[in-house]
């Protein structure tokens, strides 16, 4: 049974424009994503879905550079880009996970992903899995797992423009017809804002590699803890960002 990453970024983000390739202690922030997440033990693969709009041209070329997957599909219909790289992939499970996210905290990919592959083996079997049914993670933690079979599903009966863009939705608004788990952290992390979406994010992001990344270390979610706790104020910096789409909306 084949696992992949499959993670989703574009260069023409509204409020960073070009924030998947800021440099980063040497490296893009892409870079750093993929890096993550192929840290993650139980991913076979590691692919970065992007739209084929010529502005994703040098995202792909840096991807590539890298060693890691590419496939590039519909600007706006991410679902239809997800479903398209999934069967590139020949994958049998999806793990979705955005490119704005350079904390992103692959042990907690790796305990879901156990979870999940448990669950596919009972009756009825596991389609889908989230950590944002109940945030209790910082936000840019968030991690979602679904079977090919499943966003088969959703590719083809999923019809409403945020469940074209986002991905995932249709799984939220029809528990009826998908078996989903939630895995919730045992610690409420959720005021955190770990993601990157705004310069105060990026300034957040900036402070936390200069104080903790090293070359060949993967920045831990203990120490970022530890480091907020030293210095509460980095917190503060994107405590008031407004998150443009939440994964909580999906519940809606």
């Amino acid at each position: 049974m084949k696992t992949i990453a499959i993670i989703q970024a574009r260069m023409g983000s509204q409020r960073l424009t070009g924030k998947v390739l800021r440099p980063l202690c040497g490296q893009s922030m892409i870079a750093h994503v993929l890096q993550r997440a192929a840290a993650s033990k139980r991913v076979d693969e590691v692919w970065l879905a992007t739209s084929t709009n010529v502005e994703n041209d040098e995202l792909a070329a840096e991807v590539e550079r890298l060693g890691f997957h590419c496939y590039r599909g519909s600007e706006d219909d991410v679902l239809a880009r997800f479903h398209d790289t999934a069967k590139a992939a020949g994958a049998d499970v999806i793990v979705r996970i955005t490119g704005d996210c350079p904390l992103y905290d692959p042990t907690v990919c790796d305990a879901m992903l156990e979870r999940f592959h448990a669950a596919m083996q009972e009756t009825p079997p596991a389609d889908f899995m989230s950590s944002v049914f109940e945030r209790r993670f910082p936000r840019g933690l968030d991690t979602e797992i679904f079977t090919v079979p499943a966003l088969e599903r959703d590719f083809i009966e999923a019809h409403l423009p945020n469940e074209r863009e986002h991905v995932t939705p249709h799984f939220y608004h029809h528990p009826e017809k998908f078996r989903a788990l939630s895995w919730v952290n045992d610690r409420d992390l959720s005021s955190y804002r770990w993601t990157v979406d705004t310069p105060q994010d990026w300034e957040f992001v900036q402070i936390v590699y200069e104080a903790l990344w090293r070359p060949g270390h993967l920045i831990t979610t203990d120490e970022v803890l530890a480091l907020l706790e030293q210095r509460p104020e980095l917190a503060a910096l994107n405590a008031d960002v407004e998150q443009k789409y939440s994964a909580e909306q999906k519940l809606k």
